[in-house]
């Protein structure tokens, strides 16, 4: 089963669907392993739910109690361990990742829970990054039940809204598929922006070098 592949991953699962998924979600969110397909899984769930078995409503249950308390893990692993376990050269652990999530939380405060929520990569980290920052724990706490509750249900809703659809229901496969495009694709975005910013210092740390070069043979 290939964790980039959300229909074949549940169905695979068989009678364990529901707990797979809640373990995903719970991961994804507070153990620091941003490559799971949160999005894509829970509207494939909610595609889905009828052949699994399960109800959207227990599924969006479970994938909000599974957030919920996957941030709280986070936050309290940024309180009590900080940068201390990023690297620059880390597989999963970047420094790179903790400096995009701070500056998000940065930006849009309390409300980051909510709207890292529906980014990925950026839902793992900005929990971890309100935790180092030192952020009011009563705040987080709302702002963290706020954006589990909106992202957990409102992705389930979708998928299972868009099961209703009789081309949907007909092209699942090629939606499950569009659904993991979409969900990297911010991730992509980030690392040819970063990717063109690298290239484009460089460049001009070799001019100024240059520059420099020429003032000293002509001095």
């Amino acid at each position: 089963m290939s964790i980039l592949d959300p229909q074949t991953l549940l169905a695979g699962m068989g009678p364990w669907a529901l707990g797979g998924l809640t373990l995903m979600i719970f991961v994804e969110s507070g153990l620091l392993f941003p490559f799971l397909p949160g999005d894509s899984l829970l509207v494939t769930a909610g595609l889905l739910h009828q052949s699994l078995g399960l109800s959207v409503t227990l599924i969006a249950f479970c994938a909000f109690l599974a957030a919920a308390a996957g941030d709280q893990v986070g936050f309290f692993l940024g309180h009590r361990f900080g940068r201390r376990w990023f690297r620059p050269d880390a597989r999963v652990l970047k420094t790179a990742h903790l400096d995009q999530a701070e500056a998000f939380f940065e930006r849009h405060g309390g409300k980051a829970l909510v709207l890292g929520r529906f980014v990925p990569v950026v839902r793992t980290f900005v929990p971890l990054a309100a935790g180092t920052s030192g952020y009011v724990y009563r705040r987080f706490v709302v702002w963290n039940l706020t954006g589990a509750f909106l992202w957990a249900v409102g992705m389930t809703v979708l998928g299972s809204l868009l099961g209703g659809l009789p081309f949907v229901a007909d092209h699942i496969d090629l939606l499950a598929v569009g659904l993991v495009v979409v969900s990297v694709l911010p991730i992509v975005v980030t690392a040819l922006q970063r990717s063109h910013a690298a290239r484009a210092e460089q460049r001009a740390a070799a001019t100024v070098t240059k520059g420099e070069e020429v003032v000293g043979d002509r001095s």
